[in-house]
């Protein structure tokens, strides 16, 4: 029953980064629409780090904005940890990249705005440090 927990879990956080990258790069109208969509031209970081960023962090955010490099990695970043959680290979490597990305999504957005230090990414952040710690590999 726990390996199965643990597999779910895996695959689930795979989904989350996953669905992400698909969405931002064809549009499908979740979170980007098509005209924003990054084979479209649009990019995939703009909307948040202009206009999402806040707190102590939020100028040094907002001047990554409009910057392809940061695009690319980005995308290639959630690309990464979708496919090795999901498969099951390099799988500490990709909780580890995924953990660095939602930790600098977390100081884009510090404070949170819902409670004071606790937000979604720190819970995800500490999924995937259960999920590396689980892994073989």
């Amino acid at each position: 029953m726990k390996k199965i927990i643990w597999l779910k879990l895996r695959i689930v956080m795979g989904l989350i980064f996953l669905w992400a990258f698909v969405d931002k790069t064809f549009g499908l109208g979740f979170s980007t629409t098509a005209e924003k969509a990054w084979v479209n031209g649009g990019s995939p970081t703009y909307g948040f780090l202009t206009n999402a960023t806040r707190g102590p962090f939020e100028e040094f955010f907002k001047g990554l904005a409009g910057i392809v490099a940061v695009d690319w990695l980005f995308m290639i970043g959630l690309l990464f940890v979708g496919v090795t959680l999901i498969i099951n290979r390099f799988v500490v490597w990709g909780a580890i990249a995924g953990m660095a990305m939602l930790l600098l999504m977390y100081l884009a957005v510090f404070p949170p705005e819902n409670n004071p230090i606790l937000d979604d990414h720190i819970v995800y952040i500490l999924v995937l440090a259960l999920i590396a710690t689980k892994s073989r590999g």
